[in-house]
């Protein structure tokens, strides 16, 4: 319904400008073309649409702690208009009026602003206020209780004492958000019970004392008066997801020259040294846990784990064919893994694949490992730039799960570009 609106909003409000550009300067023919301008300004309000889109203006608003849109549209709908403009430019032929258009870009993040506005009394009218469960001991959930009784646009769906079952009581008491009084309530909710929550889209917040100031917490908000931040398992939303995939194509499109080069040279080397099969095929965990095929060059020897099974592979290791160990070094033998990017499997940037054996173990012994599999599999990511060939794994994935909470187009490129100077400098 938003992106019907939206279109429609955007549709009409060219046209509105175009008649108050034609009633303030008489000179102006724009309504002499309106038949022309009506297949122009709808393909003008698909263009928005799409930026829009892209831009995370239709992934799900929280209800509690919300962050002030209105920047962003201004940001989206000039960056729409920019594009309509290249367009136009690149065509050589005026799909809007540069006047209707700089118009457009002042007034055009009211129009959307209008439809939030709507959407969100609309959202009120059927769901209700949002329902709060309140988590932690008997005092601090009285006290909070009281702060919330003030708050008008929200109510009390209950009070428990511990986590425990508490997705279980959620659904008990139909809550739709959750507060955490208690610090310690967050270790025990940390990784599982959090993710589940955020995708039932369960809201999750914790009460900020005095001494988190200590954190330099930034967005922090309110609720009855009380100070709180909203927790996240840091999944990358749908728009999120577009973008970087996105991101992914341009950026193979872009090297596509240098990368088939090199991945001919380096066929032409594995097959003088290695022989056939040039590829090293393996299972690998990728995105929500599912398996799939990891692509390699084969620098090992074929039988490398006949006689050990799996075995994590050392900077100097014995069983690299002479003359490809500098492949290795270089991350050349990776190459192929573009085409796992391509079909989906991978992304450029991303937490490294882990075979699904090691995996099984990461998990046991280490608290939210699996929220790695939020993100598809990277070729490179912050633990492989930060991080050395034998870093723990537990601290690869506070990298990881660093990268996943401050994902960026431009985190990206730096991640990108940083990997490029390890590969140089040959630092594993």
């Amino acid at each position: 319904m938003l992106h019907l609106a939206d279109l429609l909003v955007v549709y009409l409000m060219l046209f509105i400008i175009t008649v108050a550009m034609s009633i303030v300067r008489p000179n102006f023919k724009g309504l002499l073309y309106f038949d022309e301008y009506a297949w122009k300004y709808a393909l003008v309000a698909v263009i928005n649409l799409a930026v829009f889109s892209f831009g995370g203006l239709y992934d799900r608003e929280r209800r509690l702690i919300v962050r002030p849109a209105l920047p962003r549209m201004v940001t989206l709908v000039w960056v729409a208009s920019l594009i309509v403009g290249l367009i136009s430019w690149l065509l050589g032929d005026s799909l809007i009026p540069r006047s209707i258009l700089l118009g457009y870009a002042i007034v055009g993040p009211i129009g959307l602003w209008a439809t939030r506005r709507i959407s969100r009394t609309l959202r009120e009218r059927v769901e209700g206020p949002p329902r709060v469960l309140l988590v932690g001991a008997d005092d601090a959930t009285e006290l909070a209780a009281r702060h919330l009784a003030e708050a008008s646009t929200v109510e009390v769906a209950g009070r428990v004492t511990g986590v425990a079952a508490l997705e279980q009581q959620v659904i008990e008491s139909d809550a739709t958000d959750v507060l955490l009084l208690d610090s310690e309530a967050l270790r025990e909710l940390y990784a599982d019970s959090l993710s589940r929550l955020e995708d039932h889209g369960v809201e999750v917040l914790q009460l900020v004392r005095p001494h988190d100031s200590l954190l330099g917490l930034r967005t922090v908000g309110e609720i009855g008066g009380m100070p709180v931040v909203t927790l996240s398992a840091h999944v990358l939303t749908r728009s999120q997801q577009r973008v970087k995939r996105l991101m992914d194509l341009a950026v193979l499109l872009v090297t596509a020259p240098i990368t088939i080069l090199l991945t001919i040279m380096t066929t032409i080397l594995v097959a003088v040294r290695a022989g056939r099969p040039l590829l090293f095929v393996q299972a690998r965990v990728g995105l929500g846990a599912s398996s799939f095929r990891m692509l390699k060059f084969r620098t090992m020897r074929r039988d490398a784990e006949s006689g050990t099974g799996p075995v994590q592979a050392a900077t100097d290791d014995p069983r690299v064919i002479k003359g490809l160990g500098w492949l290795r070094r270089t991350r050349l033998d990776e190459l192929p893994q573009l085409i796992n990017v391509l079909l989906g499997q991978m992304t450029i940037v991303g937490p490294r694949p882990e075979r699904p054996e090691e995996m099984a173990d990461y998990e046991r012994l280490i608290p939210g490992y699996r929220r790695r599999h939020q993100i598809a599999p990277g070729i490179t990511g912050l633990a492989q730039v930060y991080g050395r060939y034998h870093t723990h794994p537990e601290f690869k994935l506070g990298h990881d799960l660093q990268y996943l909470a401050n994902w960026s187009p431009l985190a990206d490129l730096q991640i990108m570009l940083r990997t490029a100077w390890v590969i140089f400098t040959l630092r594993l």
